[in-house]
């Protein structure tokens, strides 16, 4: 069973071919084995989940099950579980054990689905390489040497070795894509306020949003119909009808199921050379890709998003302004790490801050703080917000001449452990292609789509606000048609 999809695992589930108790046993096994080199676990309780697992196997003798009971997921460790350590990436948080859970736990607890484990992450969400975390760097599946993308790189390590059939992931500037696309994943980052916060360890919270990480379009739908509903409890959670997104991925005849699909190429996204700051075996593959969707019956267009160059500085502008902010909870007073000797209140804050974070946050509260400074307000962050409206109004524009919008997910393919730790620049143009969605609050997501020097390559699809069902249809045609999704690293 270790390797099938979420639909295969629950057709399995509701025919008694196995238990929920065997298939978590076997994920557990397979986490002993790897994790220890792979290392994109930061807990694993075997008690605890398989606890839940033999709730399931009850719930589905009792026929009350739904389409995920049973299912063991791993979950990111930015989401607060009960009774679980929760330390998202930081020493700050490395005792904190959580006493409630968060909306999207609370949820798949719901559905029956078995919570296999937390997810290694770069330490608050803060990185494009899982190499952030206090608890250590994650390895690629593929290539050991190499980074599997952040800052949901644990979850993404988790899938692409089957050590977790699915996984939660938060994207803020591109981390769900791009770890996606570096480790041959499915991973689809909804539109802003679709999934709840609630609960979920903020980085950004104009930017932050969960979302399903998967081997295919499918399941990352059967994960999103978990996930996504309005909640209350999260002043950012929209109040829509409830949507069923896996509406649109029954089999379809036609020659060309896409008939009539209109695929936007933004110029910014396709120039030559250095000019797109992509490498050529990514473009190759994502060029193929998209010849594909034209034999789907797709028809592409080019469009323009003249304002997405100036994205990655008004992201690193505003996320780190509202990291700041949000980051100064943490200050040993009330829970977490407090530094062991201290001489006064203000000399253990001190103390607690600088011995709990790790330089990345620390220049990011850094940055933030600066740009929300007196005399620096108006010159950074209220130009930054300006130039999101720009970018959000360009992806406007654009919706108007076609329906989905494709390119890279990423510049290139998994870079070496250590290769751009010293130069944070070139760390942050990782996310080059994923940044303005967020900036935008726009649904993307990232689907495999082929190799370069035996690495994988992801294809961004990018829709229109609420257009999630649109995406997955997209995909899961492509998917059909394609084998890429199927490929599994080598042990």
């Amino acid at each position: 069973m270790i390797g099938q999809t979420l639909k295969a695992l629950g057709a399995a589930l509701a025919g008694k071919e196995i238990s929920s108790v065997e298939l978590t046993q076997l994920h557990l096994d397979r986490i002993a084995r790897l994790n220890p080199e792979l290392n994109a676990f930061i807990t694993v309780d075997a008690e605890k989940s398989l606890k839940q697992a033999r709730a399931a196997d009850a719930r589905i003798a009792a026929g009350t099950a739904a389409p995920l009971t049973g299912i063991p997921i791993a979950q990111k460790d930015i989401f607060c579980a009960k009774d679980w350590l929760t330390t998202c990436g930081s020493r700050i948080l490395g005792n904190f054990v959580s006493p409630y859970d968060a909306a999207v736990i609370e949820k798949f607890g719901a559905a029956g689905a078995v919570n296999l484990g937390k997810t290694n992450m770069d330490e608050f969400a803060m990185g494009s390489s899982n190499e952030t975390s206090y608890f250590g760097q994650v390895k690629n599946p593929w290539d050991r040497a190499r980074v599997p993308g952040g800052s949901s790189g644990g979850s993404a390590a988790a899938v692409a070795s089957l050590m977790a059939p699915a996984a939660t992931g938060t994207d803020t500037g591109g981390s769900i894509r791009q770890p996606a696309a570096l480790c041959n994943l499915t991973g689809l980052k909804p539109t802003y306020g679709v999934v709840s916060r609630w609960g979920m360890i903020a980085f950004a919270s104009s930017l932050d949003q969960a979302g399903p990480m998967t081997r295919t379009a499918e399941d990352a739908a059967l994960m999103l119909n978990v996930m996504a509903g309005f909640d209350a409890r999260d002043s950012t959670s929209l109040e829509r009808p409830v949507e069923d997104y896996t509406r649109d991925l029954s089999a379809n005849g036609s020659e060309k199921p896409l008939q009539g699909l209109k695929v936007g190429l933004p110029k910014e996204f396709f120039g030559s050379g250095e000019q797109a700051g992509c490498e050529a075996g990514v473009m190759t593959a994502v060029q193929e890709a998209i010849a594909e969707y034209r034999r789907l019956g797709a028809e592409t267009v080019e469009i323009s998003l003249p304002n997405m160059q100036h994205g990655v500085a008004a992201y690193y502008v505003i996320a780190p302004a509202e990291a700041s902010s949000n980051l100064s909870r943490f200050d040993g007073v009330r829970y977490g790490y407090r530094a062991p000797e201290y001489s006064d209140l203000n000399d253990m804050y001190q103390k607690t801050r600088a011995q709990g974070f790790g330089d990345e946050v620390k220049r990011r509260v850094l940055i933030g703080t600066y740009v929300l400074s007196h005399g620096y307000y108006d010159a950074y962050y209220l130009q930054a917000q300006r130039i999101r409206r720009l970018i959000a109004q360009d992806f406007v524009e654009a919706f108007r001449q076609c329906d989905v919008i494709m390119g890279p997910t990423s510049p290139c393919t998994a870079f070496g452990l250590g290769e751009k730790s010293a130069d944070p620049v070139q760390m942050y143009l990782s996310d080059i292609y994923t940044i303005a969605v967020n900036l935008a609050g726009l649904p993307g997501m990232s689907l495999p789509c082929g190799f370069s020097n035996g690495l994988p390559v992801g294809l961004q699809l990018i829709g229109d606000y609420f257009s999630e069902a649109r995406l997955l249809n997209v995909a899961h045609r492509y998917q059909q048609t394609t084998g890429w999704h199927l490929q599994v690293a080598a042990e």
